[in-house]
Order: structure tokens, then C-alpha cells, then sequence
């Protein structure tokens, strides 16, 4: 060898090699024993080569190809003395499906710089799971009725429920409303004639938003009504009369979206005043908002509290509405103490009413899709008596549905699931294939939106997807300059993909998640909300609650959700309000395939669980969508060279940059830490100690091994300064996953070190400072 680390193959005779060259492990016994008998032997006693049966010959120039002393040996001189280098990985000789592992040997290139570049369709575990199609056209029932759509005509109407006329022609007119939904019609029945509070129990997208805002409007135009009878005034209610309603929402997504809502709303009546306070925007402006006066006010727990306490313009006395939506996720993103210390504040603060139309008290609604055991306690702390108001239609014999046990937070009956059973290694290729296939042809699918586990996950993922490749014939129309935001902080999150587009339907790619700053999120989603042309939406969990996204037809759950409710609140993004959708969640072969039972449990009826689950294969996946577009597929296995080609080029891609490849290997564990945070009943299907990293690490476009992708500030070191092999499995394993992704980041940049406790813990403080009781949520949704 030399001095530079290149080795040279010298032609010379076969001798012998010293027992303790090599040492051999892997394989069965007879495999070892006869390596260990052919390096023993010298060449006078080994058989002829034509001789010796060809698994022979093979395992004969393994140990030729691999040992770097061989041909030294062979011309009678010493081994060349070598520095010694990281050699943990042994090489790895794959015969008929044994592997034997040739420890001691080394390989080209610079030193301790392994690569591992795998096959994609080798030595991948198989589906346990048969394989579920939908029924055939002649065993296919009458079609399923939405479960949420609004009522048929005749039954009830706005009018009739309470509401005003000109709050009903607004509703028909301006907003294309002509019937309420089930949950609304039971909303207004309760809140129109009763003052008591309401606990609002029912299913994504039945329009639970309205059901508790147009109570509240109507009140207040009732006594808008009542006051301007009695006074001289014209407009006597205006922004100065007092704030009568507070919503409060977990994060800064949501509460634009409410307020989006409330706005087209009170298009009906202009002098009832509504605004918003969230994190991530100026204070200054929010208290001079709050100075001239409103009437809603819409706000995230953390920065309302701040509010509280600090503004002194913020007059709460003559609140009498207080509305807590998604109360559930209130309390996993721990703000028990925020809303204790808001219904403290508001009953300290009451005063009688005078306010002719209003209630007396001030009443609670709870909105939570589960009674879980959290929502309880938010109940005891902010209701008193509660009415529970649950959104049931009336089948065809005139009778209330009723669901089963306890479990009331239930799928859309018109939403269609399936489920691809995917190996590790395929995961990207396949996603890839799915989203070709989708967007192949214009008008199939207008939108569909993504969700990953973490912040660097969908980094890494838009990276991929909107690199610019050489075919420049694929690349996409440049996107209308009016779908173009101006901004450059945030114009990098919405790019066309040219990997993805089709020659006649160009595709804009959207990112969204926690890390990215509050302006930029909500222009990213109102570029996404208002495109006319296909988009693809790359987010976390921020975007899964509450939003009502326009014609998005499809829903990819790529990393699996972390509970059965986060994972029905991220196909509740679509088939909304009676529409149809479609959602695919990506599970892998093993433990994961238990997972296909949730999916099942989620619909109401056994009819639904065997019609609306169905499967798909990701062998099926890939023929699609790496042919041509006309769907036929060509014989001789060009769809599995089209799929290796495309994970090739993402692994140069990834190799070509060193920034690239820090932000691939950022996602990589960001994505192993998130794996071990699904909730403990679900661990069952998600088992950290079942992932085999180098395969997910080829997902990733890695060709480094598992215990190589080290992170500084992240990853301890050893005694001797080597990086642990399985760090990342025990830190997981140990409880260290369960901090948010977003902390990585800030680690990272409290210490450059690489002392792993250090930086955990500095951390640790930096989360209790900022009174985050639940790093993952609330790190992620960036909440004040």
C-alpha cells in the first residue's frame, strides 16, 4: 500500500495465509472451517481450480479481494506495517443468503470513510399481511352517506334554530351554507335557549367552528337589537362596549384559521369587532390593537396570559364567553397551568352584566373530539354542569346512531383508507412513485399534503424534491407570479418540483412546521389554500388540527402519527363537510402491520371497516409510477432500474454537499428520536428496538452506517474518541427521544463540544425557563 492509502493489486502466486490474518464469522460452519482450511494450506495442497466447486472458488476470492496483505504474502514479504484505523465494520460476503464477515479488512479511499451501497430489492422483510382490494362493481354495496355532511332539506334549517334572517342570508349568500350540520343543529338548539356551559364532542370537519361562533354572534346581535331600541345611539354596540368573547385555541395555525372564519362571519354585521393574539408577532402592535377595542378575541394560552398580566388596557370583566377548542391538545402541549390561570383571572375580574341579551354568568364551551383523561380534568377546571352536545344524525328508521363504548372520535364515513406495507429501504422510492403516480395526470388530484415526524424530516424531503436534475425537459411552468410570495425568508418553501411534475401538470411544493417563522407560515399556508394549480404540502403535525384546506383530495401519512388521535385528526384535513377523500399511511413489514386494526376501528360500522380499509403494495406503487405514463408496464425489470437510478442519484445528491449531507443526517436522527415518542399503548406497533437503521438510513439517501451519522452537540464519543455504534438506539431507548426535534437544533447551538449531558442539560433548563411542560408539542408548534 501506499503512502497514500491507495491499494495496489499485485499479480503473484497463491501462498498461504497466517491463521491469524482473518478471522471469520457469519455463514454456517462448514463455510468458516473451509476458509479457515484454505488460508491455512499451502498452495502445494490446495485442489486444482478447475477442481474445486464453484461455491469454493467464490469463497476462495473473497478472501483474496479482501485481505490487503495478499499479495505481499504471495511474493514472500513481510505484511507492510499500516497506522491503524477504525475497522469495526467488517467487510461482508453475501452466498445464497448467508452472510460471512471478514473482520480485519479494509477498504479504499481514505481511511474510516465506509460507504455501504445496498441493493434496494434485497434482503427486505416481507408483509405478514394478506392483502386487502376493494370489492369488485358486482359485490359493491349502495354508497356510504357522508357522516358529516350538512342535513338534507326539510329537516332543519339556520332559521329555524334561533338564528337571525340576516345572519342566514349571509350564511346562503356570501358563505354557500344552506343547512346546518348535524353538531350545529344540536349547538344552537342548546346555546341560543340555554345558559349553561356545553361540552362539544364530534368528528373532524362536521364544522365545529361555526357550531359555537354563531351563538355568540347572534347574542350579541341580539342585544346590539335590544340596546339600539333603547338609546339614541345608532350603533350601540361598537369596538368600546367591552370584550363579551374569548377563544382560545393550542396553536398560532389554528387561530388564524378561526379568525379567517369569523371575519367572513361578521360580514353580516361590521361593528362587531374581532382580532387576534399569538406568539410570533409584535407585541407593541397586539396591545395598541388591544388599546382601541374588540369585541372576539381570538388567542394562544401563553400569549394571553402575557397579556394579562401586563396590559393593562385589557379589560375582562364583561367576558361571557369563554371558548376552549381542541381541548384535548390544550393538554398534551401542557397549558393546564395557562387556562387554571385564565378562569382564575376571568372570575376575579367579573362583573354583573349590564348588557341587555347577554347571559348572567359567563359561560365555558369545551370543543374536544375524545374524553380522554386530560379533557376530564380540563372539564373540572373550567366547567360547571355541563351539557354534553354531540353531533348524531338520524338514520333511516328516524333513530339516533350510536356509537360504541366510549369511543366517539370516529373517521369521516365517506373516507376511504388504505395502507402500503413498505420495507425501510423502499420508503423514499416509494413516496417518490405514489406522488408521480398521483400528480401523472392534470386535474386527478388537485392537492395532497404529506405528513413527516419532524421539522428536519420535512427539510430534508423538500430538499430532495425540488433539487434541480439534469433532465430539464421534466422541469415544470414557472409558477404565476400572484402564487409567488415576494418574501425571500420564506420563498424557499414553495418551489415546483421537476422530479415530481408531469409534462401537462406542473407541481408547486409547499414546506410548513414550527421551526419556520410565524410570517412565513401563514403565507405558506395561504399560498397553499388559494393555489389553482397542483401543490404538494410537506408538513409535521402543525398543520393537522382544525385547518379546512380547499379541494385537498388526498392525505399521505409517510411517518405513522403518534396516536390514534393525532392520526384521525390528520385525515380529517380531507373529505370535510360531506365531500370524498382519500388517505395513505405508510406502515412497515413486522410489528407496524398490527397497526392496520386501528385503522379499521376508526369507522363506525362493520360495513365501513371491510369497504373503506384497503391495501396496496409497494411493488404495485413503484411498476406505476417509474413507467412511462401510459400505465403499461415493460417486462425485464425497468421500473426496479428507474427506482435504483432515482435512489443513486439521491445518495450523490446527498454526497456532493457537505451541507446537504449534515442536513440529511440531521433528519435521519431527528426522525429515529421522534420514533420513540408514540404513546405508550401504541409502542406495541412501533418498536424502537425492531427498526434496522441501515436499512432506514438508505431511506434517507445514506450510505454512511448507523453508528457513523454523528452529530456534534448530539452523540457522545467513547473512551477512545470513536463514536459509538448503538448511541443512538440507547438514547432512545432511555427516554432521550422524547425531547422535541426542535431541541436538536437548539443543542447544537448551545454546545459545539460534542459533551452530549452538557448540552441535554443546558437544555433541560432552557425548556423550564420557557415553561414548555411538553418538549415535543409545544417546541414544534412554537406556541408563546
Amino acid at each position: 500500500m501506499a503512502d497514500s492509502g491507495l491499494l495496489l493489486n499485485f499479480a503473484a502466486g497463491e501462498v498461504a495465509l497466517p491463521s491469524s490474518a482473518l478471522k471469520f464469522k457469519g455463514g454456517s460452519w462448514k463455510e468458516r472451517a473451509r476458509l479457515a482450511k484454505s488460508a491455512k494450506n499451502p498452495r502445494g495442497l490446495q485442489k486444482p481450480q478447475s477442481q474445486q466447486s464453484a461455491r469454493a472458488q467464490v469463497l476462495q476470492r473473497a478472501v483474496r479481494d479482501r485481505s490487503p496483505d495478499y499479495g505481499e504474502q504471495q511474493a514472500g514479504l513481510p505484511p507492510t506495517k499500516r497506522r491503524r484505523i477504525d475497522s469495526r465494520h467488517g467487510t461482508t460476503h453475501v452466498n445464497k443468503g448467508r452472510a460471512i464477515h471478514l473482520e480485519g479488512a479494509t477498504y479504499g479511499g481514505q481511511p474510516g470513510n465506509r460507504e455501504v451501497i445496498s441493493s434496494l430489492f434485497s434482503y427486505n422483510p416481507e408483509a405478514t399481511t394478506e392483502e386487502e382490494q376493494p370489492k369488485g362493481a358486482e359485490e359493491t354495496t349502495e354508497p356510504v352517506k357522508p357522516s358529516n355532511a350538512p342535513l338534507p332539506d326539510g329537516i332543519d334549517t339556520f332559521t329555524s334554530l334561533g338564528l337571525a334572517d340576516s345572519i342566514a342570508a349571509h350564511l346562503l349568500t356570501k358563505m354557500s351554507l344552506k343547512n346546518p350540520t348535524a353538531i350545529q343543529r344540536a349547538t344552537l338548539s342548546q346555546l341560543t335557549k340555554e345558559d349553561e356551559d356545553v361540552f362539544i364532542q364530534s368528528e373532524t370537519g362536521s364544522g365545529k367552528t361555526l357550531a359555537y361562533l354563531l351563538p355568540i354572534v347572534q347574542r350579541l346581535l341580539t342585544m346590539a337589537e335590544r340596546q339600539k331600541h333603547e338609546s339614541t345611539v345608532e350603533d350601540a354596540l361598537h369596538r368600546d362596549s367591552g370584550l363579551f368573547a374569548i377563544v382560545i385555541a393550542p396553536t398560532r395555525e389554528l387561530c388564524k384559521q378561526i379568525s379567517v372564519v369569523l371575519e367572513r362571519l361578521l360580514g353580516c354585521a361590521h361593528f362587531i369587532v374581532a382580532g387576534t393574539v399569538i406568539g410570533g408577532e409584535k407585541k407593541k402592535s397586539e396591545k395598541a390593537r388591544l388599546r382601541k377595542g374588540l369585541n372576539i378575541l381570538v388567542a394562544t394560552p401563553g400569549r394571553l396570559v402575557d397579556h394579562l398580566d401586563n396590559t393593562k388596557n385589557l379589560d375582562v370583566s364583561k367576558v361571557r364567553y369563554l371558548v376552549l377548542d381542541e381541548g384535548d391538545r390544550l393538554m398534551d402541549l401542557g397549558f393546564e397551568e395557562d387556562i387554571t390561570k385564565i378562569v382564575r383571572t376571568l372570575d376575579e375580574k367579573r362583573r354583573p352584566c349590564d348588557k341587555p341579551g347577554l347571559p348572567d354568568k359567563r359561560i365555558t364551551i369545551l370543543c374536544s373530539a375524545t374524553l380522554k383523561a386530560n379533557v376530564e380534568k380540563l372539564g373540572d377546571i373550567s366547567l360547571k354542569d355541563a351539557v354534553l352536545v354531540k353531533g348524531e344524525k338520524e338514520d333511516a328508521d328516524g333513530e339516533t346512531a350510536q356509537v360504541g363504548g366510549d369511543s366517539a372520535f370516529l373517521a369521516p364515513a365517506q373516507l376511504k383508507q388504505s395502507y402500503i406495507v413498505c420495507a425501510a429501504k423502499l420508503r423514499l422510492v416509494t413516496l417518490a412513485a405514489l406522488l408521480k403516480k398521483t400528480f401523472a395526470r392534470k386535474g386527478s388530484v388537485m392537492k395532497a399534503i404529506v405528513f413527516l415526524s419532524c421539522a428536519d424530516s420535512v427539510e430534508f424531503h423538500h430538499r430532495v424534491f425540488t433539487r434541480q436534475t439534469k433532465d430539464k425537459d421534466a422541469q415544470p411552468d414557472e409558477e404565476p407570479a400572484a402564487n409567488k410570495p415576494s418574501d425571500s425568508s420564506f420563498s424557499e418553501a414553495i418551489s415546483p418540483s421537476s422530479l415530481l411534475s408531469s409534462s401537462n401538470n406542473p407541481l408547486t411544493v409547499h414546506k410548513l412546521h414550527g421551526s419556520l417563522p410565524q410570517q412565513s407560515r401563514t403565507a405558506i399556508l395561504k399560498s397553499f389554500a388559494t393555489s389553482t394549480t397542483a401543490s404538494l404540502l410537506l408538513a409535521t403535525d402543525v398543520a393537522s388540527r382544525g385547518l379546512d384546506l380547499p379541494n385537498l383530495d388526498l392525505v399521505i401519512e409517510y411517518d405513522p402519527a403518534f396516536s390514534k388521535d393525532d392520526h384521525l385528526h390528520r385525515i380529517g384535513r380531507t373529505a370535510r363537510l360531506g365531500r370524498d377523500g382519500r388517505a395513505i399511511i405508510f406502515l412497515m413489514p413486522g410489528s407496524e402491520e398490527g397497526y392496520i386494526q386501528i385503522l379499521r376501528d376508526s369507522y363506525r360500522t362493520s360495513t365501513d371497516k371491510s369497504t373503506n380499509v384497503t391495501s396496496n403494495t409497494a411493488n404495485d406503487i413503484l411498476k406505476k409510477g417509474f413507467t412511462a405514463n401510459s400505465g403499461v408496464v415493460s417486462k425485464g425489470g425497468d421500473w426496479e432500474k428507474a427506482a435504483t437510478e432515482f435512489q443513486l442519484d439521491v445518495e450523490r445528491w446527498v454526497l456532493a454537499d457537505a451541507k446537504v449531507k449534515e442536513l440529511t443526517k440531521n433528519a435521519f436522527q431527528s426522525h429515529i428520536r421522534a420514533y420513540a415518542t408514540h404513546i405508550a399503548s401504541e409502542r406495541k406497533y412501533f418498536d424502537i428496538k425492531e427498526l434496522h437503521l441501515g436499512h432506514l438510513a438508505k431511506a434517507f439517501g445514506l450510505r454512511d452506517p448507523p453508528g457513523k451519522v454523528n452529530v456534534v452537540g448530539l452523540r457522545g464519543k467513547s473512551g477512545n474518541g470513536k463514536p459509538r455504534a448503538n448511541e443512538a438506539r440507547k438514547r432512545v431507548a432511555g427516554g432521550f427521544g422524547e425531547k422535541a426535534e426542535g431541541e436538536k437544533r437548539n443543542a447544537a447551538e448551545v454546545d459545539e463540544t460534542g459533551d452530549a449531558e452538557a448540552a441535554a442539560e443546558r437544555m433541560r433548563y432552557l425548556v423550564r425557563n420557557r415553561k414548555k411542560m411538553m418538549g415535543a408539542g409545544a417546541d414544534e408548534f412554537n406556541i408563546a
